[in-house]
């Protein structure tokens, strides 16, 4: 699980996570996927989910780990990949040392090949400490925002200074009626997955969507989410939706 290609994740193509293990923060994480499948790791003996979160939080196997043995892990991949950095945890959790996120960053800048994308709900934490890096073109930041709550993350995120800026409105559960996109470089929608997935209405995907071409930002609808991740497919109105940020390093196919 520290590396995985061809990831099943529409909008990237592999997985890096050289920290797993994360604690729930808001409601967009009550039904988290990676704790989920972190305590069937745990029971299959994966050795990088063998400490055990706060149960009001997090979960077994969940507890917030760094791995430096997986940090050196893409400078083997030669041929270009599109990364998604911490599928199974938080980079900017107040767990991470900054050391450790220095070193993830310096690898995401000795291999230019490849393109990273990061996503937080730690908005607070990026924006404190993100003048502490280098941000390579490279590398994508976003933020999760679920419903108009969780807004903010939006004003800490255009103060780093990554190349693309992106939102990631999934689970959305409810809608974002207000959302301010200036800064952005791309918004991803999807509902939410799992046997207790809550629905997502559609016009609450239609009122982004629409923003997003008010503004002139590239739109991707990942899903309609249900008790799987594809139940309810990626159709909205008729067609899907599979924009991505305008940038030459771009290679994922939709």
């Amino acid at each position: 699980m520290a590396m995985a290609d061809h990831s099943a994740i529409e909008w990237t193509e592999a997985t890096w996570n050289p920290t797993t293990g994360c604690d729930r923060i808001s409601t967009g994480c009550d039904n988290c996927y990676a704790l989920t499948l972190a305590k069937r790791l745990k029971a299959m003996g994966s050795a990088k989910y063998q400490n055990d979160g706060d149960p009001r939080t997090s979960g077994p196997g969940f507890a917030v780990t760094v791995h430096p043995d997986a940090v050196r892990l893409p400078l083997r991949w030669q041929q270009p990949r599109m990364v998604f950095v911490n599928s199974m945890s938080d980079l900017f959790h107040a767990r991470v040392p900054t050391s450790f996120i220095h070193e993830v960053f310096d690898v995401m800048a000795a291999t230019p090949q490849h393109t990273y994308q990061i996503l937080t709900k730690r908005a607070a934490r990026l924006a404190k400490v993100a003048h502490l890096f280098d941000w390579p073109a490279n590398v994508w930041m976003g933020v999760s925002v679920e419903d108009a709550g969780q807004l903010a993350r939006l004003d800490h995120l255009r103060q780093v200074p990554a190349a693309v800026r992106f939102v990631s409105a999934e689970p959305l559960l409810g809608p974002l009626p207000t959302i301010d996109l200036t800064g952005m470089h791309w918004v991803i929608v999807g509902g939410e997955s799992g046997p207790s997935a809550r629905p997502m209405a559609p016009d609450w995907a239609r009122t982004v969507r629409d923003r997003c071409a008010e503004d002139g930002v590239p739109f991707f609808f990942k899903q309609w989410g249900g008790r799987t991740p594809k139940a309810g497919g990626r159709t909205l109105d008729g067609r899907i939706w599979g924009q991505m940020p305008v940038t030459d390093r771009v290679s994922v196919g939709v």
